[in-house]
């Protein structure tokens, strides 16, 4: 059973048996109505004290989430982003490249221009 259906499960036990207890010993609605939150809370809490003791959530938690496989795929993700990281460092070179070739094109037929004006 799952530790939240443990909780739900045994709070609902709680304030049927705080009602029964409250329709014995009150006689206003209101001691009733007090009665059957304080034995609800009552175990609640004893639920809670429950599960601490008896449920192993390390185990559980390790089930759920396997650190090895996410770290592995992180890194696979990580060595993946450098490549791409190098491809695009390479790319924006070659732009500032061809770039530095065009101003010295467009330069010197600009200079010619001058000079025949």
């Amino acid at each position: 059973m799952r530790a939240e259906n443990f909780i739900a499960f045994f709070t609902v036990c709680g304030f049927f048996v705080g009602m029964v207890f409250s329709m014995f010993k009150s006689s206003t609605p209101l001691e009733m109505l007090v009665f059957s939150l304080l034995v609800t809370f009552f175990f609640y809490l004893i639920s809670h004290i429950i599960i601490m003791n008896y449920i192993d959530t390390k185990k559980d938690a390790k089930d759920l989430f396997d650190k090895e496989h996410h770290e592995f795929v992180g890194d696979k993700l990580i060595s993946e982003l450098a490549v791409r990281e190098k491809r695009m460092e390479n790319l924006m070179l070659q732009v500032a490249s061809e770039n530095e070739k065009l101003t010295q094109v467009l330069g010197k037929k600009n200079a010619r221009k001058a000079k025949a004006a």
